[in-house]
């Protein structure tokens, strides 16, 4: 799970610092610099566990400790926790990223800490252990391991095409292919070995790509269920409606979904059935679903917030900050929630992409920004910067998100405002 390197500590002077949580520590997990803050105006005292290379000056001044380490390599991170336990008696742990999604589960089993379970964190980390797991559902979506080209055309044979492939453990789209029917087996079976073991990308280090799962193509419109989880109860606070390019990389977000009350329902009823299936009962998950004509069916779920700025979102859009629920609830100094929010807005991102090449020019984001509706306004890159083919999210170069008083209005400023920003490069790098 990741190369060992040294690890260090990096204490703060906390001798002046008081909270009103009655000592509480909780011990964060990879991350940014705004769950710290979170957690801190919360009460608590926080520990944070952080690769070096994404430690910041900021973290310094708002940290009892910072563990300097590879936290994805539990040989590594077992001993540091286990001994900063003793030292500061964590009364929770937390993350909001993917990459610290099994190590939680790790510290929660080994620590006796409240939390979900590692088996938990590593179904929903694991694609295909997940499938498997859900396979006795009356919903279940045929799937199956990719052990050479030969299994993806026994696939396509029992179960049609077109079907997907896609890497086990990776993330944000990347290496999401579709085969559209026979004819296309070889060139998929030569992406996916070009994919493996492919150290170029973003994100190499926390999503190394092995192995390949295939499942059924399931056609209709896809949305996500936001929720946070108390003790086993579900509590849905939004259903987030995507757009895609043309590939499988989202182009958008928008709450609330416009969906029927019946279909809405039965895409939370989906979610949260998965949810009880997978064994989670703690904290924030993002769960994917795919309204087909057979009714919905589960694409995959997360054990943290989703991604793409979602739970900003959300917060326009519902009040809640699932950012601070995170942290808060681990720790035992926020109470649950008693259900579901109402609206009080409607709230859209819409994404920025380039032709790959050099960055020359980045034009209109300054007057987007002032708009009044304007959440944020996220650009990437920067002139001189090379963008690369739109090969999964990170490959994009920015986001704009807007509120408004209902989703359709959301929707359509977003693409007005992202229609106004440029990212100009030139192909040759001239």
């Amino acid at each position: 799970m990741g190369t060992k390197r040294t690890d260090t500590i990096d204490r703060t002077d906390t001798k002046d610092r008081t909270d009103a949580s009655g000592g509480r520590t909780l011990l964060i997990i990879g991350g940014r610099v705004e769950t710290v803050c979170k957690a801190r105006e919360l009460g608590l005292r926080v520990v944070n566990v952080q690769r070096p290379e994404e430690y910041r000056p900021e973290h310094a001044e708002l940290v009892e400790a910072a563990l300097l380490a590879d936290y994805t390599d539990w040989s590594v991170l077992r001993p540091l926790v286990t001994a900063a336990h003793e030292v500061f008696g964590f009364s929770g742990v937390a993350t909001i990223t993917e990459p610290g999604v099994e190590p939680v589960g790790l510290i929660s089993d080994a620590l006796g800490l409240p939390g979900n379970s590692h088996r938990c964190a590593r179904l929903m980390r694991d694609k295909e252990a997940m499938r498997l797991h859900l396979s006795w559902r009356a919903d279940a979506v045929a799937a199956g391991a990719v052990t050479d080209g030969a299994a993806l055309s026994d696939f396509g044979a029992r179960h049609g095409y077109p079907f997907i492939v896609k890497p086990v453990d990776a993330a944000a789209s990347f290496g999401v292919r579709k085969v559209e029917g026979p004819e296309a087996v070889e060139d998929v079976w030569r992406a996916i070995t070009d994919l493996r073991g492919r150290t170029d990308h973003l994100f190499a280090t926390y999503f190394p790509v092995d192995r390949f799962l295939m499942e059924e193509y399931l056609d209709g419109p896809e949305f996500s269920v936001e929720s946070l989880s108390f003790d086993g109860r579900h509590v849905p606070l939004a259903v987030t409606e995507k757009t895609t390019l043309g590939s499988f990389v989202e182009s958008g977000h928008a709450m609330p979904a416009r969906l029927p009350s019946v279909d809405e329902e039965a895409v939370i009823r989906c979610a949260v059935e998965s949810l009880d299936a997978l064994g989670l009962r703690h904290g924030p998950a993002h769960t994917e679903v795919k309204l087909t004509e057979r009714g919905p069916r589960l694409i995959e779920s997360h054990g943290r917030p989703g991604g793409d700025r979602i739970m900003d979102l959300v917060e326009a859009a519902y009040g809640v900050d699932i950012e601070s629920y995170a942290s808060g609830w681990a720790a035992g100094v926020l109470p649950p929630l008693e259900g579901p929010p109402e609206p009080r807005a409607a709230a859209a991102t819409r994404f920025l992409t380039a032709e790959p090449g050099r960055v020359t020019a980045i034009e209109g984001d300054t007057d987007v920004r002032e708009h009044e509706n304007v959440l944020g306004v996220d650009v990437s890159v920067a002139t001189g910067d090379t963008i690369r083919p739109l090969e999964a999210s990170w490959d994009r170069v920015g986001q704009v998100l807007v509120t408004g008083p209902d989703t359709d209005a959301a929707v359509a400023l977003g693409e007005q405002l992202a229609g106004k920003i440029s990212v100009i490069t030139t192909p040759d790098g001239g």
